[in-house]
């Protein structure tokens, strides 16, 4: 009977292996691979199929769409086509070593209609390794607007893209002579990457934005969750605009006056792009065929760097919680705005802006933790501002490099903000805060100024205080001693 038993399990265990083997085998011949972009269409509308496209370089010219090939077309709120559309569900897509060079002017081709390059709407799909990039000149904008990337379905994950956005109008003035309703310069917008959906992961990805846009924006998402991520635009002076003067380009064709109803000033470092990472407040999306009107809930943004953009990281305008770590923000004009909210162990340095600054006055109960960085280029903030506060309830912690004290620059709590949209009384619901009722601790040598629309603020700073609000608590604390 032992003996039996031994051979019965013998026998088992062999049968286990083998089958084991024989799903690994099966798994392993499963993967399906095309050799060019017309033969991957008809795998984008499939459920549980592993698809991967034949390393090399593939294009899409106004030629192809001239004959039809890629015509996918939504019809929401706006009619849009798609390029790529993947409509399928628990599917894999593997672009490991494939470039995708898409001709500027495909944006172009389908009329006044948007134009998103790549769109997922079905679920639990994985997009892996693949290089996008628009081919042509930064100026040759779409007719209407146009996005890379569009993020819709449930449970979705890009990973490993590397994203070359081109293509906008008006390119080099950010958003001095407009951006959405009124303008001064009529645009044409191209942003990289809109999120959207339930749950939908962006992981890993590389940014290289040459647009006026968004790079990585969400509306209409619940819990996106944005990791690893770099982000790298571009700046320009606002001295190096008005040297135009004369030279017959836009700006000069309006007499650089901005849509903020003055003269362009000088002295002003603008993003040619807009948000390095941003939640919107409203927005479409589709989940199972169907379409939502929604604003950004419980967004997560991790271990992401964000170079030379409008702002790094921007969550003001999302509901529930949200939460940002580990982020860095270089060369941007704003680093972190979080309305409420988390920010834990991030960076920023201010040689053009705030590393902080409140978006609006109600901004409550927001905790964050930021170390300055020292500049990699000559300080150029217009502002005069290393942080902004307004609002209450919060806990905020500054750390790090004091090279820019000598730069006369200063950690503010409500007051004027000095930022280049708000002169002359402009936009005034954005500036002038009251900042009160929260926790300042101030480990640099920055100074601190308490505006007179400060009130029981408790601030412990190794800088020198002014103070002139009210029933503000201060304690002057010993400056550290750097080894």
């Amino acid at each position: 009977m032992k003996i039996k038993s031994i051979t019965e399990n013998f026998k088992n265990s062999t049968l286990l292996v083998l089958g084991l083997f024989l799903l690994i085998a099966i798994k392993s011949y499963s993967q399906i691979t095309v050799n060019s972009l017309k033969d991957l269409l008809p795998y984008l509308k499939q459920d549980n199929v592993e698809v991967k496209l034949a390393p090399g370089t593939y294009s899409i010219s106004t030629e192809d769409v001239a004959k039809g090939l890629y015509s996918e077309e939504l019809k929401i709120k706006s009619k849009t086509h798609v390029l790529l559309l993947f409509k399928g569900n628990n599917s894999t897509y593997d672009f490991t070593d494939v470039i995708i060079n898409i001709e500027t002017k495909v944006h172009q081709a389908y009329g006044k209609n948007q134009v998103h390059e790549l769109q997922i709407i079905g679920n639990q799909n994985v997009l892996k390794n693949l290089t996008m990039v628009d081919l042509g000149s930064v100026h040759d904008a779409p007719k209407r607007r146009a996005t890379n990337i569009v993020m819709d379905g449930a449970h979705n994950r890009i990973e490993g893209f590397h994203v070359t956005t081109k293509g906008s109008y008006p390119y080099g003035y950010g958003d001095a002579f407009g951006k959405g309703g009124k303008t001064v310069i009529k645009h044409q917008k191209h942003s990289a990457c809109l999120i959207r959906g339930e749950s939908n992961h962006l992981k890993n990805s590389t940014f290289i934005h040459r647009s006026y846009g968004h790079c990585i924006f969400m509306q209409g998402a619940n819990k996106p969750l944005i990791e690893g991520c770099v982000v790298e635009g571009e700046v320009r002076s606002t001295d190096a605009m008005l040297a135009e003067k004369g030279t017959g380009t836009p700006a000069d064709k309006v007499n650089f006056m901005t849509v903020w109803g003055y003269k362009l000033p000088k002295g002003y470092m603008l993003s040619t792009g807009e948000a390095g990472i941003r939640a919107y407040n409203g927005g479409e999306t589709i989940i199972d065929g169907k379409t939502y009107f929604r604003g950004t809930s419980n967004p997560t943004v991790l271990n992401c760097t964000i170079k030379y953009m409008r702002t790094g990281v921007t969550l003001a305008h999302a509901t529930g919680k949200t939460y940002i770590e580990g982020c860095v923000a270089i060369g941007c004009e704003n680093g972190f705005s979080l309305g409420s909210g988390d920010a834990v162990n991030c960076s920023a340095d201010c040689s053009y802006g705030p590393v902080y600054a409140s978006t609006y006055e109600t901004d409550k109960n927001y905790h964050a933790d930021i170390t300055i960085l020292p500049a990699s280029h000559p300080y150029y903030n217009g502002s005069g501002n290393v942080a902004y506060i307004g609002g209450s309830g919060h806990r905020i912690t500054f750390k790090g490099t004091d090279e820019a004290v000598k730069e006369g620059l200063k950690i503010k709590v409500g007051g004027d903000k000095n930022n280049i949209r708000l002169l002359h009384g402009n936009l005034p619901n954005q500036n002038d805060f009251k900042g009160f009722s929260f926790e300042l601790n101030n480990q640099t040598k920055y100074p601190v100024f308490l505006s007179n629309k400060s009130k029981n603020v408790q601030v412990k700073s190794e800088g020198k205080v002014t103070d002139l609000g009210k029933n503000n608590q201060l304690i002057h604390t010993r400056i550290s001693t750097k080894k």
